[in-house]
């Protein structure tokens, strides 16, 4: 078989832009959508919980919603809406969300937390926690003489739960001042110092000054402390020493950067 030098021309035009319309996914009135930009966007959705797998129907629901938007991109150039002060300002704040998640992604990449740290970490943390729980109750006071009038109701046989409903700490006063099993770790100084004093089922018989107010604290029960296995906290130790390492990252670019 033999090609006419027309036919030959066509042929040879169809193989050279076949690998240009491979990179494509559209062609938009000119304007060309990339193959990569289904791609980016598929990995995007196939990467959130519970998200579709990836395919055929899905990148062409993409396509299909990547041609709509060029539709509308080239509409809004048309009439100048890119000109107007307010999309300016957008398209600059969401420039500059781009650029920063693309810089912390960039220092997560580059400054990974190790195995090691994570476990000093967790070591540290319980530390701190102490090998036991208390299960508390409060009163909070706006004054020290009102504390000092609800022990005094208190002593004379008077019912921690009924007063505590008098409390400044809405989230417990409807429960009987009920703060549930907690380790000292997770009160402020004044208040677990207090708190870790009591003997089983004792109260404060002086209010307890913090920056909330003045507390009465009973103690209804002691037990050990139910310490979670690395395995098991282990994404929220790492959550939390890549959010410290970032923070000191920003502490350190603003420290060094020239404000006027």
């Amino acid at each position: 078989m033999t090609f006419k030098p027309a036919h030959l021309l066509l042929v040879l035009l169809a193989l050279a832009t076949a690998p240009v319309m491979a990179q494509n996914v559209a062609v938009v009135n000119g304007k060309a959508i990339p193959t990569s930009r289904v791609d980016e966007l598929v990995k995007q959705i196939t990467s959130q919980p519970n998200a579709p797998q990836d395919s055929p129907d899905l990148r062409l629901k993409i396509k299909e919603e990547l041609i709509t938007r060029e539709v509308l991109i080239q509409e809004s150039e048309k009439l100048g809406l890119a000109k107007n002060a307010d999309v300016k300002a957008q398209l600059e704040i969401a420039r500059q969300s781009i650029l920063i998640r693309a810089l912390v992604a960039d220092f997560v990449k580059k400054n990974p937390i190790t195995d090691a740290e994570v476990s000093a970490e967790y070591e540290k943390v319980k530390a701190q926690a102490g090998d036991k729980e208390y299960h508390v109750r409060h009163i909070l006071l706006g004054s020290e003489d009102e504390a000092k009038a609800v022990i005094a109701k208190l002593k004379a046989g008077a019912s921690f739960e009924e007063l505590a409903k008098q409390s400044k700490d809405t989230g417990s006063a409807n429960n009987g001042g009920d703060l549930d099993w907690a380790t000292p770790v997770a009160f402020v100084k004044p208040f677990s110092d207090a708190m870790v004093a009591l003997q089983k089922g004792q109260m404060t018989e002086t209010p307890v000054q913090t920056q909330y107010g003045f507390h009465i604290i009973k103690l209804d029960d002691v037990r050990a402390a139910k310490i979670p296995a690395l395995e098991d906290v282990k994404k929220q130790i790492v959550d939390a020493m890549e959010q410290k390492k970032l923070q000191a990252f920003q502490e350190e670019l603003r420290k060094k950067a020239v404000v006027k």
